[in-house]
């Protein structure tokens, strides 16, 4: 079969024909245990009966208007959104990466209200924001960045958890006005930014007059074990950036705004065509109803707990391991060397992980995986990962 696709990704040689829970089924009728959820994007699960039933019937309705007119749907879960993120207001878009252009468009023409015609913002080592061109240039990740040229300016790097760098990134650049971070790095390695640094930084923007704008992207809805990570900190952020677990599937990203950052846009200053369409805020709502009812948020924290703690039992004294870490369901596990190689062995027996940062095996499992499931994953991959330590030692 002639392949018309651009070669924009390094697929593996699989494809999934149906899902249930926390399963997948391959074309060749494989089962396999979910341990990716679609990058953190399949909270709950797969083919959930309740998600699928308002999807069906608001595609029996209406698709999409656009943004020249009210969509009622959207409104509402824009409501929802600020309710339980203490935000003022929500712009949509489709996706993790138009959300944070949305952040990073925020925080330029906040600066140019103020005066500020080439607005900087600080960026963190290790972070991840997207694949676009200004979302490129505030990742951190040389790779992903060869062969693009100049990329857009205004971002100052400063190593992740530092928060002497990022005072001395104050003194000698004084057209700042905002910080981007991920409280939780997913492509980073599942890098977890602890309560002091947060709060320090929270008081510091306050003081500065600067934006504080968390990419929850990865960590959002309900992932950590809170509906937001910088929740487990006690702080308001000015801006945070939503998608991924947002529709549990169906492609929506969120711009969140509270305090200084609200009212910042108006009329002709951002937009799309497809953001916030009523399919796609509707799979939004239904998602929030569905946690909310099931009990996800603790449930999250408790099977991520179960995880950590099988996989530090199981992998303790064992060489090579460096790190077992996480929060809620973004799990670590850090290893001495390269260990890409754990993914096909992983799938081979019927599980689906991921690799980050070539040393970093990353497990994001479906919110509502279940106990048995949980162990599972993690009984099944401990001696895939002694296997693998012992045979490249």
């Amino acid at each position: 079969m002639t392949d018309h696709l651009m070669k924009t990704y390094a697929r593996q040689p699989i494809a999934f024909t149906h899902g249930d829970g926390a399963w997948m089924w391959s074309t060749d009728g494989k089962k396999y245990l979910d341990g990716l959820s679609g990058i953190a994007v399949n909270g709950l699960g797969h083919n959930h009966p309740k998600l699928v039933k308002a999807i069906s019937e608001q595609a029996g309705k209406l698709i999409h208007t656009s943004n020249l007119y009210g969509v009622v749907e959207q409104s509402n879960l824009a409501d929802r959104l600020c309710e339980i993120s203490g935000m003022d207001e929500a712009f949509f878009c489709n996706s993790g990466a138009e959300a944070n252009e949305a952040a990073i468009k925020l925080a330029k023409y906040y600066g140019h209200k103020k005066g500020i015609e080439n607005a900087k913002i600080i960026v963190m080592e290790r972070a991840w924001h997207g694949r676009t061109l200004a979302t490129l240039a505030a990742t951190d990740s040389p790779k992903a960045k060869v062969g693009f040229g100049d990329l857009p300016s205004g971002f100052v790097r400063v190593p992740y958890k530092n928060f002497a760098a990022i005072e001395q990134a104050a003194d000698d650049n004084p057209e700042i006005q905002a910080v981007l971070l991920e409280v939780l790095q997913g492509e980073g390695g599942i890098n977890v930014a602890d309560t002091e640094y947060l709060q320090a930084l929270r008081k510091l923007c306050t003081a500065k007059g600067w934006l504080l704008m968390i990419d929850e992207v990865q960590s959002g809805i309900g992932r950590t074990g809170k509906w937001f990570g910088y929740q487990h900190a006690g702080i308001q952020p000015d801006v945070i950036t939503l998608a991924k677990g947002l529709g549990s599937g169906v492609p929506i990203g969120a711009c969140l705004a509270w305090g200084p950052a609200a009212g910042v846009f108006t009329p002709g200053t951002h937009g799309t065509t497809f953001g916030g369409g009523p399919l796609v805020s509707v799979a939004a709502l239904a998602t929030i109803q569905i946690m909310e009812e099931e009990g996800l948020l603790a449930h999250s924290e408790q099977m991520g707990q179960l995880i950590r703690a099988i996989l530090s039992r199981e992998l303790a004294g064992i060489a090579g391991v460096k790190d077992i870490r996480g929060r809620g369901l973004m799990v670590g596990v850090e290893l001495w060397k390269p260990c890409g190689e754990l993914v096909a062995i992983a799938r081979d027996k019927g599980l689906i992980i991921n690799v980050t940062r070539d040393n970093v095996v990353r497990l994001l499992p479906p919110l509502v995986i279940k106990k048995e499931e949980a162990e599972t994953l993690a009984m099944e991959l401990a001696p895939l990962i002694k296997a693998f330590l012992e045979q490249s030692a």
